[in-house]
């Protein structure tokens, strides 16, 4: 088994180094529909912060006017009530500050609630429109971006990132306007209870400032690193988990168990760093935020109880105003604390935005043309002409950059040795049935996804009635066309919902019909629920067989132009496959079918008959015709049929160099 290098750079690095201002497209081009949610957030939070600064300020104006000397409409800052408003008398004075007190207390609640709610809904909204964009965006790129991510690496997008996003847009957006308030708000009232003592208390900010930007610089890194180690850990536990058949029936629960503290201890080390650098931030951080405080009580303190001005500083001190000074202080000193929270917040956000961006800006080597007209099926007829392909690994780097969509899609120039389908050119009649034999590797499935567009070709054309299907719409083309693979995936949910997929409208009426006609309507009726039984994640609770004539009925219920079908009753008994192939026989009458099949007595009556070996058409015929011919078909019908022990060498050895040269390449057939 080839291990996989987890020291290697982050799989979506490529497409990181495009982003651009991440940040700011988040909030310019999701934020912008919740711009009225956003507002009451903003809003709501500068004034319930604001209202969190007034007991202090009221406490400062009883400590000096009600229980002093001091004169009273000379402490309240007559702002927001008229002078002619103040009460006169000292008990007056005290009610009404004890009302200010319990008012701002209320209206806090108030606006925190407000505030809350509207970064709430802001995250949320975001949140669900990136992942469900994201996820949009994913499916509909190409087959040969998925060969080369593996699953775990784009759930790792879809869940950790996009939940880091929600996570900065509302805690790190809340903190950040308290942050803001808080510094400004405080920084105004102790300039304007006492502008020299205000310098002492402030004294901090310009190092904090310094100590963050340097903090800032070194943590980015490791948060790109950090996110690369947790796409790593997803996939490989997805992996393993979808597995865990193998690994049990192989006996390898301890190597995978060391492979999994390989990606996890990666994860930790990975982690730890940002950790440690993080750790000791935001205590240095709170250090410098505690000076201020120290300095306003030694200074304060001493300039209240000796009564005298300290050093250059003038004037009088009161006590209540010194009191203000000290909570104020300590108010001040949490949110610049809490700076660095949201520094890191944003800087994870940022690295798993860049993640997220780079997946939805990746294009894809098919061309999608929105206003393309769709594919009209009149007869089902099918041209291959001098088709050739290869992956998109493939290619010379001057092919890439090609600017014009039209010539990367039908001329990308490959050496020989690199191309999987070689010049194939064959045609097909509506209503005929067409199968595709030959040796493991030689590009059979690789040609029929080419006509379901799941790859494009470099060279050449596909036609469908004359209609070039690069020029149709791909939904319209893939609606055209029932599609049977070798591997039936069922997902989760039950057996009915399995055959409707892709037909969502269909009564049970015809999917009865649709599971009688696969061969799969008595073992359905011997399930416990029947037809709404559950077949379990991927269809585990089924056997192979079950699951590919689930498949079937799946495209008999679809009811096609044209039926592809790849290996469809390999994980059949013979008897079953002997009442499969009669229900496809009828349902291959009236209809443009291909084939491939490894037993080939399946396809025998087709009317044509394709061999491929090495990605080139190296006969063609009929069964009777082929077998004439003796070349490679009559051989490997001759091995099928217990004729013939085994292949001549010159065949063997074909295919070992065949094998050779397309290993690392994704055709599976």
């Amino acid at each position: 088994m080839q291990d996989v290098d987890w020291d290697e750079d982050d799989p979506f690095e490529d497409q990181r180094e495009q982003v651009e201002s991440p940040m700011r497209r988040l909030l310019f081009e999701y934020g912008r529909p919740y711009w009225f949610t956003v507002t009451v957030g903003l809003i709501s939070s500068v004034l319930a912060r604001a209202l969190d600064l007034l007991p202090a300020l009221l406490l400062a104006v009883a400590i000096d006017a009600i229980f002093g000397e001091a004169v009273f409409e000379e402490q309240v800052p007559l702002v927001v009530l008229p002078e002619a408003w103040l009460p006169a008398t000292q008990e007056g004075q005290f009610w009404f500050v004890a009302i200010a007190i319990a008012s701002s207390f209320v209206l806090g609640a108030l606006f925190h609630w407000l505030r809350n709610w509207g970064f709430n809904a802001f995250s949320q909204e975001i949140q669900h429109d990136v992942r469900t964009a994201t996820y949009d965006k994913m499916q509909r790129l190409d087959m040969e971006f998925f060969a080369s991510k593996q699953t775990g690496e784009m759930m790792s997008v879809l869940s950790n990132d996009v939940n880091q996003l929600e996570r900065f847009l509302n805690e790190g957006m809340n903190s950040a306007t308290r942050l803001i308030v808080m510094v400004v708000g405080i920084g105004f009232l102790l300039f304007w209870l006492n502008p020299q003592l205000a310098l002492i208390s402030l004294a901090p900010v310009p190092l904090i400032a310094v100590f963050t930007y340097i903090f800032v610089k070194k943590i980015q890194p490791k948060y790109a690193a950090v996110r690369s180690s947790v796409g790593k850990v997803n996939s490989r536990l997805e992996n393993n988990l979808g597995g865990i058949g193998v690994i049990k029936s192989s006996n390898t629960e301890g190597y995978e168990s060391e492979r999994v503290d390989d990606v996890s201890r990666n994860y930790y080390d990975t982690n730890w760093e940002a950790i440690w650098l993080r750790i000791r931030f935001f205590p240095g951080l709170q250090l410098i935020s505690g000076i201020g405080f120290v300095l306003t009580f030694a200074v304060g303190g001493y300039w209240v109880f000796t009564g005298t001005a300290p050093g250059p500083f003038t004037g009088t001190l009161q006590t209540g105003t010194f009191v203000a000074f000290i909570l104020f202080t300590q108010q001040l000193v949490w949110p610049m604390a809490q700076f660095g929270q949201v520094i890191n917040m944003y800087q994870r956000a940022e690295a798993s935005s860049e993640r997220i961006f780079g997946l939805m800006d990746e294009t894809g080597r098919i061309e999608r043309d929105e206003g393309a007209d769709d594919l009209e099926v009149s007869d089902g007829r099918v041209e291959y002409e001098h088709v050739s392909f290869a992956y998109e690994d493939d290619y010379a780097d001057a092919d890439r950059e090609e600017s014009s969509a039209q010539e990367r899609t039908r001329s990308r120039d490959v050496s020989d040795d690199e191309r999987i389908i070689d010049d194939i050119s064959f045609e097909v009649d509506g209503g005929e049935t067409i199968a595709l034999v030959g040796p493991t590797g030689a590009g059979k499935s690789t040609v029929l996804k080419l006509l379901l567009r799941l790859y494009d070709v470099n060279e050449g054309a596909i036609r469908v009635d004359g209609q070039d299907i690069r020029e149709v719409s791909l939904p319209s083309l893939r609606q055209s066309m029932g599609y049977v693979g070798q591997e039936s995936f069922l997902f989760y949910g039950t057996v009915e919902e399995n055959i409707t997929y892709g037909s969502f409208d269909a009564d049970r009426e015809e999917i009865v019909a649709a599971a009688k006609a696969a061969e799969a309507h008595e073992f359905i009726q011997n399930l416990p629920a029947g037809y709404d039984t559950m077949v379990g994640e991927r269809g585990v609770k089924l056997s192979g067989g079950q699951r590919q004539r689930v498949a079937i009925a799946r495209a008999v219920l679809k009811d096609p132009d044209i039926l592809v079908l790849d290996e469809a009753t390999s994980d059949v008994d013979t008897e079953t496959e002997m009442l499969i192939q009669r229900s496809i026989d009828d349902l291959t009458e009236d209809r443009t079918t291909f084939a491939i099949a490894h037993r080939l007595s399946t396809i025998k009556d087709a009317d044509q008959i394709l061999v491929l070996e090495g990605g080139e058409i190296v006969e063609r015929g009929t069964h009777d015709q082929l077998l004439e011919n003796g070349g490679l078909y009559s051989h490997l019908w001759g091995v099928q049929a217990g004729e013939i022990e085994e292949l001549p060498q010159e065949f063997i050895e074909r295919a070992q160099r065949r094998t050779a040269r397309t290993e690392a390449g994704d055709d599976d057939d």
